[in-house]
């Protein structure tokens, strides 16, 4: 099943590159085909790792953000779509889904439309939360990312009638482990893809053989977070 999925949390530092970038590798680890796209207009975190897989767009522009969509004009591709959104795109992108009825149109298509939002544990990820159900009410898939590695007390989002309001819709709640800082440190300054840090031992920064397994370990745990959105265990998924 084809899924358009946009990674967000709209405020910065929450992990959304990152939440962008594991579902790439498990995409990757999986065989199953995707392209990936990065707002950022600064630091472009999801290109500079998964380079070959990803290219640049402006949410801004309606010209860009059709592009996000172009490999869906072929109804025979299995292909999903990743899109790292950077803080502060939600109003435009909204008035792009809204005035080309996105939406329905993929419901039409069998293209999930998954809208990720990432959160830590502060107010303002609550509060976001809401607006985003407010958007786009029952007609897109959500799943909420309880950040680990941005946040350890969730309380608020747990208690929050937004989240209860979210789940109400259909949403899907699902918690990402954290990485060892000092591991994630070493892979970001390589610019390394999750693999390759796994499999790179050369360098002044390559990761040792513990580092290496508590990566594997923590994308093994990640990896069985998704999976338990899963619709049915032949990847018809809501990722």
């Amino acid at each position: 099943m084809k899924s358009l999925n946009f990674i967000g949390g709209e405020k910065g530092g929450v992990g959304k590159s990152v939440v962008s970038r594991v579902l790439a590798q498990y995409y990757i680890d999986h065989e199953m085909p995707f392209t990936g796209f990065d707002t950022d207009r600064s630091h472009a975190s999801f290109r500079r790792f998964y380079s070959d897989y990803s290219s640049r767009v402006i949410v801004d522009s309606y010209e860009g953000l059709d592009l996000i969509v172009s490999d869906f004009e072929d109804e025979f591709t299995d292909k999903n779509v990743i899109v790292d959104l950077a803080a502060q795109t939600a109003q435009p992108l909204a008035k792009w889904v809204n005035d080309s009825d996105l939406l329905s149109l993929f419901k039409e298509m069998s293209v999930k439309v998954n809208f990720w939002h990432v959160a830590d544990g502060g107010k303002d990820s609550v509060d976001l939360l809401g607006r985003l159900i407010d958007t786009y009410g029952d007609e897109a898939n959500y799943i909420v990312v309880r950040n680990m590695g941005r946040g350890t007390d969730f309380s608020l989002l747990d208690k929050s009638p937004e989240l209860k309001r979210a789940i109400d819709v259909g949403a899907k709640v699902i918690t990402m482990p954290q990485l060892h800082e000092a591991s994630m440190r070493k892979i970001d300054s390589q610019n390394a893809s999750f693999w390759a840090a796994i499999n790179n031992r050369q360098g002044p920064e390559a990761l040792g053989l513990l580092e290496r397994q508590r990566v594997k370990a923590w994308l093994k745990n990640t990896y069985a977070a998704f999976e338990s959105i899963c619709i049915s265990s032949a990847h018809r998924n809501l990722i």
